[in-house]
């Protein structure tokens, strides 16, 4: 397995995206531009998790034995 810890590179954004990169890093409290893009990527990963897995989420309710649907009389 191969770290990519530590190396870096460049990429071009606009002034009008820096400025929100700026303002979005001191909403999440991070430290760097780096860490703002890695948190708003997990959170949006989160959400969209959340959006396409919870969408029962309070309307399901456990199985119970009855819910196997086997039919017991045929001992």
């Amino acid at each position: 397995m191969v770290s990519n810890v530590g190396e870096t590179t460049t990429i071009r954004v606009s002034k009008n995206t820096l400025k929100m990169l700026e303002r979005l890093r001191q909403k999440l409290g991070a430290q760097t531009l780096d860490e703002t893009i890695k948190l708003f990527i997990m959170q949006q990963r989160k959400k969209r998790l959340s959006e396409v897995f919870g969408v029962d989420k309070g309307k399901i309710k456990p199985f119970t034995e009855e819910d196997r649907g086997e039919n017991s009389s045929s001992d």
